[in-house]
């Protein structure tokens, strides 16, 4: 089978990010930002730059400027990527309603 140079997909691209998402903690949590539901959107352009639009938990958040940057490292150590953005936001505030069912469970919310 020959080697061709084909374009990657972005969804295996966002595949990766979500898988990379799920091993960073918020140091107070025993839950990965992914699942706390810190994560608001992901964007893939074309070029595979990736922009991905956060929160924190709270705008006092202790961890609000090393939660962003070890995102931005992490993600861009993913070889399909070329450029990383992570974008802070707090509109809307996040909330518990915004965690996963297994959040929930594994902080006792459920």
């Amino acid at each position: 089978m020959s080697e061709e140079k084909t374009p990657i997909d972005t969804d295996l691209i966002g595949e990766k990010i979500v898988e990379v998402l799920h091993t960073i903690y918020d140091p107070e949590i025993p839950v990965d930002i992914y699942e706390l539901g810190l994560i608001y959107d992901v964007f893939i352009n074309e070029n595979h730059d990736v922009k991905i639009l956060m929160t924190l938990t709270s705008p006092n958040c202790p961890v609000a400027e090393v939660l962003p940057q070890e995102v931005y490292e992490k993600i861009g150590s993913i070889d399909e990527i070329n450029e990383v953005e992570v974008e802070l936001t707090f509109d809307p505030p996040w909330g518990q309603e915004m965690m996963s069912e297994e959040a929930k469970l594994e902080l006792g919310f459920l």
